[in-house]
């Protein structure tokens, strides 16, 4: 049969990314099994009419019947590259990463869903990027509240968004990263909680205000410590319960 992708094209225009996206696949990563989002693309010579889509399924589908480790990505990128005669590919995955969590006081045990993305790139070169992204809830109460008010004082649910960007994959651990980010607020979020376990957190937290600005500095001191990371993004977020907008505060940095 004719191979129509294959074909010559003559508007001399390198494609940076082709490929698929909004691909649905099972998959065990770090010993989770997760439903993931993915977008595999990569490059297309200028003198090629189009790439071997079907390819990079096989690939995805391949892969998706074994334990992946984070250092696996830049295998099925070379797989890619390898596979498609290409000089760069790049994936992203996204995910519900779940975090095993334990009750204050009760010790009842549930499983807090982290919003996970995975992004990868690598050229035939050899030169491998690579970045997470975490959306890490948690509790925070306003410092304002609390000194005008007699008592109680208003708090709300937070979430911080952080993208990390790795030098080095080795040792990443998503579940330390987010016991590191979500220590940041007032109070940590837990799943289940019992009577005596809700009493805690809400202590908890008002013994510990803090402001968007405040919560966003002291992640921004925590993600510093991670080894291996090059650069980071951080965004924080505070669905107010007394307002109809959010308190909002960002920071960036290469390290």
């Amino acid at each position: 049969m004719i191979d129509v992708q294959n074909q010559v094209d003559t508007r001399g225009i390198k494609i940076q990314r082709t490929g698929v996206t909004g691909v649905h696949l099972p998959f065990f990563i770090l010993n989770q099994q997760v439903l993931a989002e993915i977008r595999f693309t990569v490059a297309l010579s200028e003198k090629i009419r189009g790439t071997h889509m079907s390819r990079l399924m096989e690939i995805l589908t391949d892969w998706s019947g074994v334990p992946i480790k984070i250092s696996d990505f830049e295998k099925i990128l070379r797989e890619a590259i390898e596979k498609l005669d290409t000089d760069f590919a790049a994936i992203k995955f996204a995910f519900k990463f779940f975090v095993k969590r334990k009750a204050p006081v009760s010790e009842r045990i549930s499983l807090l869903d982290i919003d996970c993305e995975i992004a990868a790139e690598l050229s035939r070169s050899g030169e491998f990027n690579f970045s997470l992204k975490l959306a890490v809830p948690f509790t925070s109460l306003c410092p304002c509240s609390k000194e005008i008010s007699d008592f109680g004082a208003h708090n709300q649910r937070s979430i911080c968004r952080v993208k990390l960007d790795f030098a080095d994959v080795k040792n990443i651990d998503i579940e330390k990263i987010v016991q590191l980010i979500e220590s940041q607020g007032s109070s940590k979020i837990y799943p289940v909680l019992k009577r005596e376990d809700e009493k805690f957190v809400t202590e908890t937290a008002y013994q510990n205000p803090k402001f968007v600005e405040d919560i966003l500095r002291d992640v921004v001191l925590a993600v510093r410590q991670i080894e291996n990371i090059s650069a980071f993004e951080i965004e924080c977020e505070n669905f107010e319960s007394i307002h109809n907008h959010n308190a909002f505060a960002a920071h960036k940095e290469n390290l």
